[in-house]
């Protein structure tokens, strides 16, 4: 864990979850908040040690492990927060990830952990992809769903804070199947990502790159290839449930779930692949024996 310059007055505190910050004149923003309070607090010290102020806090989405800290910055400091379209609907109200991760029934005990739900973060603005000022810089915000269902990557003076519409191959290969809700959308944005001029670029995991383009690539094969199985999997099957493919696809990339709330994370992931399928016409979905069932086209 380290708080680098990057340049200028960019920065990003490199952990496992990564927190990035912009200095203009007198104002600070930090872009992203950790998983909790513990993690912020390091984050914060290093500020303080370096004498450089905090009036902004932008998130780029609602999942837990970047805004779990949000609500300790704001109890604080007298932060102005931005978050993007819908993702602040979660960020006011937590519960709603582990609602819908737990198909819509009340989440029981278990699910109320600080993994899925962060405390409320109270928002004062929120923004789709945009232009806007801060203090003498200009932000530029881009729309790259996929991974969460309205994020945004943030360029400021060249710098790309790309949350995680990118991975770090260290990454990719931890975690095997990467979570997201739409594998069709995923693919779009990042070959939308790989057009986006920038300097240097800051996934949300994994280290700062001049040139992200050689991981970006890593991450469109890795998408494309749990597809492709998945694909062939269903085509040398006649018919073949929802369930069992969740089965099949963690047993196959050798993921263990050992928790409830991790075994939704990855049922999740399959669905957001079976999703891009559908969606690229390779396969077709069907309720069989109350069961919702995959076939080949």
């Amino acid at each position: 864990m380290s708080f680098q310059q990057i340049q200028n007055d960019c920065y990003y505190y490199h952990s496992s979850v990564n927190i990035g910050y912009v200095k203009s004149g007198s104002y600070g923003m930090l872009i992203d908040a950790g998983l909790d309070k513990s993690s912020i607090k390091k984050v914060l010290k290093e500020l303080e040690s370096h004498e450089l102020p905090l009036t902004h806090l932008f998130i780029t989405h609602a999942h837990s492990d970047h805004y779990g800290g949000a609500k300790y910055i704001q109890d604080q400091y007298s932060v102005h927060t931005i978050a993007p379209v819908l993702e602040e609907a979660i960020l006011r109200y937590p519960s709603i990830e582990p609602l819908y991760l737990f198909g819509g029934n009340d989440p029981i005990d278990e699910l109320q952990n600080k993994f899925l739900q962060g405390p409320p973060v109270r928002i004062d603005e929120v923004i789709t992809e945009t232009t806007f000022q801060f203090g003498d810089k200009t932000c530029d915000t881009f729309l790259l769903p996929g991974h969460s269902y309205h994020q945004l990557a943030l360029r400021v003076d060249g710098i790309l804070f790309a949350a995680d519409s990118y991975f770090s191959e260290v990454t990719l290969k931890k975690h095997k199947i990467p979570f997201l809700t739409d594998a069709h959308l995923a693919l779009r944005s990042l070959e939308r990502l790989a057009t986006i001029d920038c300097e240097k670029a800051v996934p949300g995991h994994g280290e700062q790159e001049e040139d992200p383009s050689s991981t970006i690539s890593a991450n469109i094969s890795c998408h494309k290839e749990i597809m492709e199985w998945i694909h062939d999997y269903v085509v040398n099957h006649e018919s073949i449930s929802h369930e069992q493919l969740v089965s099949e696809v963690c047993n196959h990339y050798k993921v263990k779930a050992s928790q409830l709330s991790q075994w939704l994370l990855y049922r999740t992931a399959v669905s957001g692949y079976l999703v891009g399928l559908l969606k690229e016409g390779k396969l077709e979905q069907a309720i069989e024996d109350n069961r919702w069932v995959f076939k080949s086209r």
